[in-house]
């Protein structure tokens, strides 16, 4: 008989099957929706069809709050996301990650694959990015020089900062030239010394009126430029690969002129308030400082410091008096066990033994100490050292041990 399985172990397995198959884990799929559900939970249900086929597909609500359109039946659109098998159902369907609208599918996805390049290259670390001068004196502004976007920007900047310096250097924002003649402006402002910062942007538009901020060459551009640069194109839910270049990013282009440089007033008043809290403080430092002066000046040890001195004198001979007393009570202990030891090492001394009546015989042709009669001849020269002074003698005969 063969294994009979359930529909459960089927459905397994084909699932095992689909979501192990490296290519269909992140796919682009083309397609007109159909039967489109929007939950109450916020997910999105439906169905990408095309002349022969359709395709069940799911949207949650995580990756479809970013949407700049709401979908609906009928409307063709580019969706990119993972396959996978629903095991309740056991249908096999399209988790979408990122949907664009058809017309636009293939600028998104050379933004996508353009944005992942930059990024693996490191254009977008924060560790590249540079710092924001505070009160910067001198701005540069990229921009079209008849459009909104520049008139916002100076009206901003001179309201909250005056005296800024601005420098408008002109440039196309879209169509086919605008790539080059923002790269070209943003050597210019490179090549500027005195600057301080640039802002770059225009104001919103289509996706394709924003493209020249997707390029490539002017995201090399920026990043190659010396100079801190702050980016505001279009509405504030319009990413562009300047955006993610740039040192930092401003949801419009006014938003980058109030980024750019702080409200002069708001500076002075807030400049005041840190004076007057710094010389609060200095004045209450001062105020504990001398309080704390003049109680040690009233102090007896300040006002009589002959009396403390005397005082601390007399301990100090008392101090001294009993230092002396306890050297001399250890030196007489040491000096008591150096004696017992210099009497012990007089009576282990072989000149004590030679003071009692005994001798040392040595050879006078090699100094060795003669132990035995057999040690020496008749007629050998010897020296014998007593307990005072020595003796030189001549062997006149040898006898043996009559002991042995």
């Amino acid at each position: 008989m063969p294994e009979i399985l359930s529909v459960t172990q089927v459905t397994l397995y084909l699932k095992q099957l689909v979501e192990s198959d490296q290519a269909l884990q992140y796919i682009w799929v083309r397609g007109e929706i159909s039967n489109f559900t929007l939950h109450s939970s916020g997910h999105m249900y439906f169905t990408l069809k095309d002349q022969t086929s359709r395709l069940r597909a799911v949207m949650f609500k995580r990756e479809n709050q970013w949407l700049k359109f709401q979908p609906y039946n009928g409307l063709e659109v580019v969706a990119a996301g993972r396959i996978a098998v629903y095991q309740k159902n056991g249908e096999y369907q399209l988790y979408v990650e990122l949907m664009e609208a058809a017309g636009l599918g293939s600028l998104y996805l050379a933004f996508e694959q353009l944005k992942a390049r930059l990024a693996q290259e490191g254009l977008f670390a924060p560790e590249r990015k540079r710092t924001i001068p505070l009160l910067p004196q001198k701005i540069a502004v990229i921009t079209s020089p008849t459009g909104a976007a520049v008139r916002d920007i100076i009206r901003i900047l001179r309201r909250r900062h005056p005296q800024v310096d601005i420098l408008i250097i002109p440039a196309q924002v879209q169509g086919e030239m605008a790539p080059a003649s923002l790269v070209a402006a943003l050597q210019i402002a490179g090549s500027i010394k005195e600057l301080d910062l640039v802002i770059i942007g225009r104001g919103g538009g289509s996706a394709e009126e924003l493209w020249a901020f997707n390029d490539e060459g002017v995201a090399r551009a920026i990043a190659a430029c010396p100079h801190p640069i702050i980016s505001g194109v279009g509405h504030e839910t319009d990413v562009t690969i300047t955006d993610l270049v740039a040192d930092l990013r401003a949801p419009t282009p006014s938003g980058a002129a109030e980024l750019s440089v702080p409200e002069v007033a708001e500076v002075a008043s807030r400049l005041k308030l840190y004076t007057d809290n710094l010389y609060a403080l200095f004045s209450r430092l001062c105020a504990r400082k001398r309080a704390n002066l003049e109680r040690l000046v009233f102090r007896p040890v300040l006002r009589q410091p002959d009396r403390f001195i005397s005082v601390r004198r007399q301990q100090a001979d008392e101090g001294k008096e009993e230092l002396i007393r306890r050297m001399q009570v250890i030196l007489e202990d040491k000096r008591k066990v150096l004696r017992k030891e210099l009497a012990r090492l007089d009576a282990l001394s072989p000149l004590a033994v030679l003071n009692r009546g005994y001798s040392i015989c040595y050879r006078e042709t090699d100094g060795q100490v003669v132990k035995k009669s057999a040690d020496v001849a008749p007629g050998e020269r010897l020296r014998v050292t007593l307990g005072r002074g020595q003796l030189r003698t001549r062997v006149e005969a040898v006898e043996e041990d009559v002991m042995a």
